[in-house]
């Protein structure tokens, strides 16, 4: 593909995105008290923990306007990941043949899941840092949280986390699109080891190690089942060449 085709191509996909987002959002406005209920659960448990109020707080008239319409886009996000993450797929693959294109399914399908679980460990993870962090408030006094720096606070986390497992999906895909090697990948090991530990450490909000092994093992695990699958397709891949040969 010329580097026109590659820019049509990614204008086509970032507007095919675009739609699975708007029409996801309309369903998370619709959503939005229950799913609002569950992202105030962490603080009713601190503040009961406490025994303190902690709770969310709207500044401005537009305030609680603008959280719904940021929680509703949040909500899609989910709700559309399987389309969003086929148009990736879509995208670095137009080169493959008719057999490898039907991996997408399988790609879509081992993606989802992991993103899903990885929102899931963040989703575990998100009250045990809100009762850490608001530790630090003192005693007889209030905690009140702008409800936009909270809502910001816990989509960074549950997004990096999900896309955090995906990554090693991604590195399949990029390999089975001929752009990485397998073994480039596992010469590396090393290097995706520090970062997915560096990553844990920065991502977790949380100071204490446990917490930040229990993230990054499962991504380093991941990254090796994808190493794995990348060798044994390049393998396919040189055999097929000489067999043509």
């Amino acid at each position: 593909m010329s580097l026109l085709e590659h820019l049509l191509e990614v204008r086509k996909r970032f507007v095919l995105v675009a739609v699975g987002l708007v029409l996801g959002a309309v369903l998370g406005w619709y959503a939005y008290d229950p799913l609002m209920e569950l992202l105030q659960a962490p603080l009713k448990e601190a503040s009961e923990a406490r025994d303190i109020p902690v709770t969310l707080n709207f500044t401005g008239l537009t305030a609680a306007l603008d959280t719904k319409i940021k929680v509703s886009l949040f909500l899609a996000v989910f709700l559309t990941c399987p389309w969003w993450l086929y148009q990736f797929w879509a995208f670095v693959t137009p080169g493959l043949t008719s057999k490898e294109r039907r991996y997408a399914f399988g790609f879509v399908g081992a993606a989802v899941p992991l993103f899903l679980a990885g929102a899931f460990m963040a989703w575990l993870v998100l009250p045990h840092a809100v009762g850490i962090l608001t530790g630090f408030v003192p005693d007889d006094t209030s905690n009140f949280n702008n409800a936009q720096e909270y809502l910001s606070f816990v989509m960074r986390l549950i997004l990096a986390f999900g896309l955090s497992f995906v990554s090693p999906v991604i590195l399949v895909a990029l390999n089975f699109a001929g752009i990485v090697q397998g073994k480039s990948l596992l010469a590396g090991w090393r290097w995706a080891v520090l970062i997915a530990f560096t990553f844990a450490a920065i991502i977790t909000p949380t100071p204490d190690a446990l917490t930040m092994i229990l993230v990054a093992l499962p991504i380093c695990l991941l990254f090796f089942g994808a190493v794995g699958i990348a060798i044994m397709h390049d393998r396919q891949v040189e055999r097929r060449y000489a067999d043509v040969a």
